[in-house]
């Protein structure tokens, strides 16, 4: 149901925006959000928006990503700008049954994932 896009190599200082395409049966107003995993460590969580609107970024994004969905709620994307090395990553999208959290940054929520989208920078 969660389908990721617009990875890719990107150097230091630039930016990307991924997108994920959310199937048009789910419910507008449930939890989105973006995780990271690098190589050798634990998924982490970026961004996330609830069905509320409510935006919650990681401290490593604050300021540089930003989160947004589409009004008709079938497109998560997460723009990315001023990448460092240490943002890349593969990059999952996630869904969460419920309208808000109460740590939408945990990957414990979720239920729904997406196959992810490699991000590189150099």
């Amino acid at each position: 149901q969660l389908v990721e896009s617009g990875g890719g190599s990107v150097q230091a200082g630039g930016s990307l925006r991924l997108s994920c395409s959310v199937a048009r049966t789910t419910h507008v107003t449930l939890c989105l959000a973006w995780f990271r995993q690098a190589v050798g460590t634990e998924r982490e969580g970026v961004a996330t928006i609830g069905g509320d609107n409510v935006r919650t970024y990681a401290d490593s994004v604050k300021g540089r990503f930003t989160i947004s969905r589409d009004i008709g709620g079938t497109t998560l994307y997460l723009r990315m700008t001023m990448l460092k090395a240490e943002d890349s990553a593969m990059y999952y999208c996630a869904l969460a049954p419920r309208v808000a959290l109460s740590n939408p940054l945990s990957a414990s929520y979720y239920r729904i994932w997406g196959a992810g989208t490699q991000v590189t920078v150099s």
